[in-house]
């Protein structure tokens, strides 16, 4: 990767000791692919474990219930659509449904979980990093003919039905923010205060550190990982969210293509290094930087007005930082970029 280029991933900045703090209560679960942090703070001997064993039952079922190519209901569900049959939608699912419909008009489409087969073509469903040529251009090609959307999806009740066929649910840019949002909701219900909830370096935030807010590191990758590129501050139910080319991609002959993929041209999105959001849903935050990477740098503004995000900061491939007036308010960089474009 050549200089000029930024990862951003964010993590929960140490104090000046490596030490971990006396009232504070950390915990790690792998799921959905990813290692989730859960640091909780100030809260009674005993009462951390009650939730963190709460959490971890929660990500266990959903991660069973919404896997797009394991066995389970999700599986099951987009093989009834397959077959042009309604299907009856496990409760789990149906806020998945509901919320991915309404932000894929939001978006005006760049953000569709419906592209499941796309995502397969790919080779982005799977747990394995693909490898080889990408998939040849008559297979992209009938992919657009077929032109899957949410909007092809008819609810009725618990039963869901789609007038095309070719819709199969994916919901990799959406299911990791909102499970974060069912984490949170849980520490809140059994009266915890102080926490976060990082999943692969997506996270929320509740309340605060010993009175103080939580402070968030943005990190350099020419850095190993260890360099701060720029910080911020969350407050109490604050969503940051990042989606990027960096993480998951498709490698062959020295090219990366990312698994972000443009539902307008069925190939991956380039010119775009990630997008970073703050929200106050972590579903809407992590569907919202999905789209916003599509959109790139010339959609970027229309489509954030279009989906209520208020704080964006988009880096392009030469390093170039674009943001909007109220996120330029809340990011500190330690590192200065390659050219700061601000939108108001």
């Amino acid at each position: 990767m050549r200089k000029g280029f930024w990862i951003l991933l964010i993590v929960l900045l140490a104090g000046c000791s490596d030490a971990p703090a006396p009232q504070s209560h950390n915990a790690q679960i792998f799921v959905f692919g990813t290692l989730v942090d859960i640091t909780l703070w100030d809260v009674e001997e005993g009462l951390h474990e009650q939730a963190i064993a709460a959490i971890s039952r929660d990500f266990q079922t959903m991660h069973h219930e919404w896997h797009p190519w394991n066995p389970g209901p999700l599986v099951s569900l987009n093989q009834a659509l397959a077959r042009g049959e309604s299907a009856e939608v496990p409760e789990s699912l149906l806020p998945l449904i509901v919320g991915s419909q309404q932000l894929y008009r939001l978006s005006d489409g760049l953000f569709n979980p419906a592209m499941g087969d796309l995502l397969k073509l790919w080779g982005f469903q799977s747990s394995a990093r693909p490898q080889g040529p990408p998939p040849a251009a008559e297979l992209i090609g009938q992919w657009l003919q077929s032109a899957p959307g949410m909007d092809d999806l008819t609810l009725q009740g618990n039963r869901l039905s789609s007038r095309n066929p070719a819709v199969q649910l994916d919901f990799g840019a959406y299911a990791k923010g909102y499970a974060v949002d069912v984490a949170i909701g849980r520490l809140r219900e059994l009266g915890i205060e102080n926490a976060i909830v990082n999943s692969g370096g997506d996270l929320i935030a509740i309340g605060s550190k010993d009175g103080e807010p939580w402070r968030i590191g943005i990190q350099h990758p020419q850095g190993e990982y260890k360099t701060l590129f720029a910080w911020l501050e969350v407050a109490d139910g604050e969503a940051v969210f990042t989606s990027g080319n960096y993480e998951r991609y498709r490698e062959d002959q020295g090219v990366r293509y990312s698994h972000i993929l443009d539902p307008r041209t069925g190939r991956p999105v380039d010119g775009v290094t990630s997008v970073t959001v703050i929200h106050d849903n972590g579903a809407i935050a992590d569907a919202a930087a999905t789209a916003l990477v599509v959109a790139g740098p010339t959609e970027w503004e229309r489509i954030a007005s279009q989906m209520g995000i208020e704080y964006v900061m988009l880096v392009d491939d030469a390093g170039t930082v674009y943001m909007t007036g109220k996120m330029q308010q809340r990011i500190h960089f330690q590192q200065e970029p390659v050219q700061v474009l601000i939108s108001e």
